[in-house]
């Protein structure tokens, strides 16, 4: 029996959401054909239109799908959005937001961050001196799960007169957005990452009035002529399913999934008392945790732990193929020696007390080989 806990990577399927995809797959209409069928299939876009926007804490009307949350944050994240010609992007970024907008490598600055993971509020404000900027800044980081002060960051960058896109990823399903993302402009949404389908993300305007920029996909006037192309509409359908699952107990299951992370913790500190946990003072997701073992490196640990039945990750899952150095390690001044050692463990709706059981049982095991690999060399 595996165990699985790479949920920042993607989450299981939600039962709901898989009969939520499965009956829309029975809809043979085109959402954007006026006869019954094609109004049939529009019912169920708009309905995930809702729950999303729901989820979100915005309106319907205001929220675009798109076949990821990197699509949706290359749509926001653009020149000329509500007459901004000026990015400012938090160090620990996603890969997608730092490598995914359209400005050009002059118009970027990048804020810094201390060593808890969070931004420099005070260089934050110096950057904002100037035209006003548009300020990307995740409500969540995905691989310590450091929350970041969102509503402070967009105080600042409103006064400046500037917009604050919030890459509301990872937060979402796990802390009410209502609070993590508060006086964010826009979030970006993945429906994978809390038990919807891979391949469906959204942008949700929480400013009205917003003048978007121009269209990533240019064709039909889909989205409102934000985002052409026919809706996927089954993967939307579970999209929503998922959103609608998420909401309600929201409060109870963060309690629930920090106490399976401390437990966690616990166990990588009984098997390895010398083990690092990054970011363990900052305030971060109830799921995450993040650890470095000295002596094991992230590529054989990650290998051992697959062998015994383990699925963990070493970063974000765009880049964690490759095991290579974390950025958002290395800008909280983490020493690459201990950085190279780094494990993400998240966990989410399915995740169980026999799941902190099987991650200790398969650590321990894991590492009693690389202690009998480094003796033997």
């Amino acid at each position: 029996m595996r165990v699985y806990l790479d949920y920042n990577a993607t989450a299981p399927l939600r039962e709901p959401a898989r009969e939520a995809m499965l009956a829309a797959l029975d809809e043979v209409g085109n959402p954007s054909s006026i006869h019954a069928e094609g109004r049939a299939a529009r019912a169920i876009v708009e309905q995930a239109r809702r729950d999303v926007a729901t989820l979100a804490g915005g309106l319907a009307k205001d929220v675009v799908f798109t076949a990821s949350g990197t699509e949706a944050a290359n749509l926001a994240l653009a020149p000329g959005f509500c007459g901004l010609r000026r990015l400012i992007v938090c160090a620990t970024e996603h890969v997608c937001v730092l490598g995914g907008h359209r400005f050009a490598a002059d118009a970027v600055e990048i804020a810094p961050v201390g060593a808890a993971g969070r931004i420099d509020l005070e260089r934050l404000e110096t950057l904002l001196q100037g035209p006003p900027a548009l300020v990307a800044l995740q409500a969540a980081n995905n691989e310590t799960g450091v929350l970041q002060p969102v509503f402070e960051a967009s105080e600042l960058t409103h006064a400046h007169g500037g917009l604050l896109v919030c890459d509301a990823a990872q937060a979402a399903g796990r802390l009410p957005l209502g609070e993590v993302a508060r006086g964010a402009d826009i979030v970006l949404l993945s429906a994978h990452k809390f038990g919807g389908p891979k391949g469906a993300g959204a942008l949700a305007a929480l400013r009205p009035g917003l003048t978007f920029a121009t269209p990533l996909l240019r064709g039909g006037g889909q989205e409102r002529g934000r985002r052409a192309g026919t809706e996927n509409v089954a993967t939307l359908a579970g999209f929503g399913a998922a959103a609608r699952a998420v909401m309600p107990g929201l409060e109870a299951e963060a309690a629930r999934l920090a106490g399976l992370r401390d437990a966690m913790a616990a166990q990588v500190r009984t098997l390895a008392p010398e083990a690092t946990v990054f970011a363990e003072a900052a305030p971060r997701l109830p799921n995450t945790l993040t650890f470095a073992i000295p002596g094991a490196t992230a590529a054989t640990l990650l290998m051992r732990l697959d062998l015994e039945g383990v699925a963990v990750s070493s970063g974000s899952a765009c880049s964690s193929g490759k095991v290579g150095p974390s950025h958002v390690l290395a800008a909280m001044g983490i020493p690459a020696a201990s950085a190279a050692g780094a494990i993400r463990v998240s966990l989410g709706w399915a995740s169980s007390e026999a799941d902190v059981e099987g991650f200790a049982e398969g650590l321990g095991r894991a590492l009693a080989g690389v202690k009998a690999r480094g003796a033997a060399v």
